[in-house]
């Protein structure tokens, strides 16, 4: 009963605060809307399992109708969720299953599984394996973790890709989000809520240890009316991780938690910092 009350008091709020952000969406600028001219290399970088489907599993299904390759490249293996009582071997086991069957079910036609301890890899562990795949694969778009964030593993990962060589020949990054927002004050595109709907459908059937942490980012796309992300070129992905951030991220930025009742918060908490990486990011 009183999981009952909990999802009907969420959903009124998530109801609520939709309202409020489509009226915010008719009157700011609109972000460009996805599209692939078919035949392209995509790469998408996730630091977890799960965060292929969090951040753009509707984008990479647009990605796989198009006729583009898409490679999704499983960073670490997870093995620190606390979800199902499951100690870390058997975690990681599970999150290595659910991969998988996440890439089968987004239609990718590429799985790589680094698969690095979670919280125990080093930068090197994944500096040398992302230059190569990056190498081996020419990807003409990347979809990459966010600087707007505060776990230590999307950054550490985000910064790593940030140093690569290789990723001066990509035409586009696409950072994508995951529990924290980009705000509309970063997104110059972004890709429709039937192809959200449809990857959210195909993560609740293959990433059940993970159901929960999944709220946040699909009601992220719910008030975004789809995925949002914040294209840049290489040099300002670069730039972006150049510096160390000037305050702790955990600080920084605010995620969306567990209910929906403080949704709005994670959008005004960071705003500064937003929109100085944008500048950053657009600098000369």
């Amino acid at each position: 009963m009183r999981s009952s009350v909990r999802r009907a008091v969420d959903f009124g709020f998530t109801s609520l605060w939709g309202g409020g952000f489509w009226v915010a969406r008719h009157l700011a600028a609109h972000a460009h809307p996805w599209d692939s001219a078919g035949g392209e290399r995509v790469l998408v970088v996730a630091p977890h399992p799960d965060d292929e489907i969090a951040g753009c599993g509707g984008a990479i299904l647009l990605h796989a109708a198009a006729g583009d390759r898409v490679t999704v490249l499983h960073v670490t293996d997870g093995r620190a969720s606390r979800a199902l009582g499951l100690d870390a071997a058997a975690m990681a086991r599970r999150r290595r299953q659910e991969a998988e069957a996440s890439v089968q079910a987004l239609d990718a036609a590429d799985w790589q599984w680094l698969g690095l301890p979670e919280r125990e890899w080093k930068d090197a562990d994944l500096a040398e394996h992302l230059e190569r795949v990056m190498t081996d694969l020419g990807p003409h778009i990347v979809y990459a973790p966010s600087r707007v964030d505060f776990h230590p593993e999307h950054y550490a990962v985000a910064r790593v890709l940030a140093e690569r060589r290789a990723l001066s020949a990509v035409r586009a990054i696409r950072i994508y989000q995951v529990q924290v927002p980009l705000t509309r004050v970063l997104v110059n595109l972004t890709a429709p809520i039937a192809r959200v709907r449809d990857a959210a459908r195909r993560a609740s059937a293959v990433y059940r240890s993970q159901e929960t942490s999944l709220r946040g980012p699909w009601r992220l796309k719910t008030y975004a009316a789809g995925e949002e992300f914040w294209e840049v070129t290489p040099s300002a992905y670069t730039r972006l991780h150049a510096e160390s951030p000037p305050r702790p991220l955990v600080h920084t930025f605010r995620g969306l938690r567990r209910l929906a009742v403080t949704d709005p918060l994670a959008y005004a908490v960071g705003r500064a910092e937003r929109r100085r990486l944008r500048h950053l990011a657009d600098a000369p």
